[in-house]
């Protein structure tokens, strides 16, 4: 090679002629010499390079800037580092790759002021959660506009101290001003922090999720909502549920909501009272955003449920994550009229029939439907998708789940759903290996 590359990325003094003349030759890139070659790619325009280097992989993208000074400048360029995922990792308790040390280094000198989609992805280590905050704390020319904080496995921000997690949390809270989507599931944020949150960013968030925070109280969560009226997705546990939240998240003042998810979750059976939400408070909600999702997922035991599914309630989503009594199943044909998803992850040996009917004649919005270890006979089964017709885009029935009887078979049942979805339909099989 008659051409070098020196340690700043630049051509070294060997180089044979004017590079900005190697650029000038329109031979055919088959005939150029492997150094014409290189001082083409060198010479493209800026903009080709950071379209380039936007679809390469970070690593890719780090060894590329090596090549010459034009590519290492590409690498530096502000756009390329708006957007940046943060994966902390210890390698003997994860099998990801973390991001460089080095790298990480370089983007708080040279890219903090850049940053503003940013995302922690750590594992179950504390020192990757410690990671992450220290990297928090070091952001005080960010502005960022997203900020999500991801616990791969258990959640590892819980068990830092809270005192150093809500420190280095308040330095983007205050420093960004211009928050738009927070993440912060599992993590010790307070209600102190919120007001901090509240007080720099209120004009501008539109998202917030914070499900599983322990420590921010009903009336954190309602001086988010009283404070920030362009909040347009929530999700939040139940606890944090109330009547004033509903009603401030439906004042004149309030955009309209689009998505409010609640995680209704006992941990311990018979140890949590859950509280009753007013019928007319809902009712505000549905008449100030009449289009919004709200999404439910409940992770209860069967003795539980008392306080719900008692009157007409707006849900559009929902989910049970454990066994589901045939009651409260009835219940939900007679309050959910919104009722768009319905997943059932078991219920017990008694087979459903009356209750999917019942939901078919009174959920008419019903698109999509999911049946773990349940029982449905094949004929009710049958009725319930006739009911429902071609709206049903997603159907997922394991095969178990089916019990054939004097009109349908397992084998033929397939061909009379398949009739009234309008499409081919099999139930799903329970893999054998």
């Amino acid at each position: 090679m008659k051409r070098g590359i020196n340690g700043d990325g630049g051509h070294s003094s060997s180089t044979r002629g004017d590079p900005a003349e190697s650029c000038k030759r329109v031979r055919p890139l088959e005939e150029e010499e492997p150094e014409d070659v290189a001082s083409s790619w060198g010479c493209l325009p800026q903009e080709i390079l950071l379209h380039i280097f936007q679809y390469l992989p970070l690593l890719d993208r780090a060894y590329a800037s090596q090549v010459c000074r034009g590519w290492n400048q590409a690498f530096h360029m502000p756009e390329l580092w708006r957007c940046f995922e943060f994966e902390l990792n210890q390698p003997a308790s994860s099998y990801l790759k973390a991001t460089h040390p080095d790298l990480i280094k370089q983007i708080i000198k040279r890219h903090s002021n850049h940053l503003q989609y940013v995302s922690f992805k750590v594992d179950s280590s504390t020192e990757s959660a410690e990671a992450a905050c220290d990297i928090l704390s070091q952001l005080v020319n960010c502005s960022l506009k997203t900020l999500g904080l991801i616990s791969t496995a258990r959640p590892s921000f819980m068990e830092l101290p809270k005192s150093h997690f809500i420190s280095a949390l308040t330095v983007v809270f205050v420093n960004s001003k211009s928050l738009s989507s927070l993440k912060i599931d599992d993590t010790p944020v307070d209600d102190p922090s919120l007001k901090v949150l509240v007080a720099n960013n209120s004009d501008t968030l539109k998202l917030l999720k914070m499900s599983s925070c322990p420590h921010v109280s009903p009336a954190g969560i309602l001086c988010v909502a009283d404070q920030c009226h362009g909040l347009r997705e929530l999700a939040l546990n139940y606890h944090l549920l109330s009547d004033e939240l509903l009603l401030a998240l439906s004042s004149e003042k309030h955009v309209h909501l689009e998505h409010l998810r609640i995680d209704v979750v006992s941990e311990n059976p018979g140890q949590t009272q859950f509280h009753t939400i007013k019928k007319s408070s809902w009712d505000a909600m549905v008449r100030h955003s009449p289009k919004f999702n709200l999404v439910m997922y409940f992770f209860l035991y069967e003795d539980e449920f008392g306080p719900f599914f008692r009157y007409e309630i707006p849900v559009t989503h929902l989910y049970f994550g454990r066994s589901v009594s045939k009651d409260v199943l009835g219940r939900v044909g007679m309050t959910c009229p919104r009722l768009v998803e319905l997943v059932v992850c078991a219920n017990g040996l008694r087979p459903l029939d009356e209750e999917l009917i019942r939901i078919a004649e009174r959920c008419q919005q019903l698109s999509a439907i999911g049946l773990g270890e349940c029982e449905v006979s094949c004929s009710a089964f049958v009725e319930f998708v006739k009911m429902c017709g071609r709206r049903l885009s997603q159907l997922s029935i394991m095969e178990e789940v089916l019990i054939p009887d004097h009109k349908y078979s397992l084998d033929e049942i397939h061909w009379e759903v398949s009739k009234h979805l309008g499409r081919v339909w099999f139930p799903d099989m329970m893999p054998t290996w």
